[in-house]
């Protein structure tokens, strides 16, 4: 049997597993690392390129292209998420890549985003076609703000805030704003009021509290245990981020090791994330990250005792 040809994508990748959105299929708009934050827990690592200039990153015609292919060759996932690499508020055409994606499809969309930009008008009107928009709000003033987020100079808790709440009055679809906990920064009882105190004004559709789950980019950064959470979740009224666990039929048709990489340079995955994203069984998921370690192309970390991999930013300057 002759196998159809695989392509390779730039611009989207996974499906992956969400603990929010079931399957999602990411799409990645901006360069690795372009973000307004650098925040201490960030599972890529440390901000690279950190900016509020918005820019077409990527051209929104190749965006769509790829999604609409995407589609074709495989099993319908359950949102399209914009995620990735990068703060994706950034792509000054998101807009035009939402409205678009909803001539292809009616499988509903989510933007996941840092919130940084919301103060401005024009972020405001390009996310009003999402379904879904994940916001982050991790303080309860200026100071936890710097502390966690670490933000462009362009951006201060002020401003993110009235955003949030600017955002909230105008858009139509459903807000789930994400609280993130580190151990012994922002997870007193203290800090967690002052958040909750500001969710009168947003009034989220829901309020979901996270923490460490996988390498983050300080590693002094730990996550706050479960039952600690669960409190504090309780005392915000949010709901704890339960990992995802939910199993799929398997497909093997087009997931291939191209595939895993492309996950991986996104973020930091476990063997089980690599099975049930790209639906392929654990044997071949471990196959290719096998082939992956030897090469060098990814490293294996260890966090809460679960193995996760993720890019070797270093394998190109060891080279040189």
């Amino acid at each position: 049997m002759i196998c159809p040809e695989v392509k390779e994508y730039k611009h989207i990748f996974g499906p992956v597993p969400s603990r929010r959105l079931g399957r999602s299929l990411g799409v990645d708009i901006t360069p690795f690392k372009t973000c307004s934050y650098d925040c201490v827990y960030c599972q890529l690592g440390r901000t690279t390129e950190k900016s509020i200039l918005r820019k077409e990153y990527s051209p929104a015609s190749d965006v769509l292209e790829e999604i609409r292919a995407k589609l074709e060759e495989s099993p319908a996932p359950d949102f399209i998420t914009f995620s990735g690499s990068g703060e994706p508020t950034l792509h000054s055409r998101i807009g035009n890549i939402i409205s678009g994606i909803k001539k292809i499809t009616p499988i509903p969309i989510a933007v996941i985003t840092n919130g940084s930009l919301l103060w401005m008008p024009e972020v405001r009107r390009a996310l009003s076609g999402a379904d879904v928009v994940l916001p982050s709000l991790d303080a309860g003033d200026e100071e936890m703000f710097q502390k966690i987020n670490r933000p462009h100079t362009g951006v201060n808790f002020e401003k993110m805030l009235k955003g949030l709440n600017l955002f909230r009055k105008e858009y139509p679809g459903k807000i789930w704003l994400e609280v993130f906990l580190v151990r012994g920064v922002n997870d007193s009882e203290t800090e967690v009021l002052k958040i909750a105190s500001l969710m009168k004004d947003i009034r989220p559709d829901r309020i979901q509290i996270n923490t460490v789950a996988r390498p983050p980019a300080d590693k002094s950064v730990r996550a706050v245990p479960l039952e600690r959470l669960k409190k504090l979740a309780e005392l915000a009224g949010a709901e704890v981020i339960a990992e995802y666990r939910k199993r799929h039929t398997i497909h093997q048709k087009t997931s291939q090791r191209s595939d895993v990489l492309a996950i991986i340079g996104r973020h930091p995955c476990s063997v089980e994330d690599i099975q049930e994203g790209l639906q392929i069984t654990r044997d071949r998921s471990e196959k290719y990250l096998a082939e992956l370690l030897r090469e060098k192309s990814i490293i294996a970390e260890e966090v809460e005792g679960r193995v996760f991999y993720r890019m070797n930013v270093f394998k190109d300057k060891n080279k040189s």
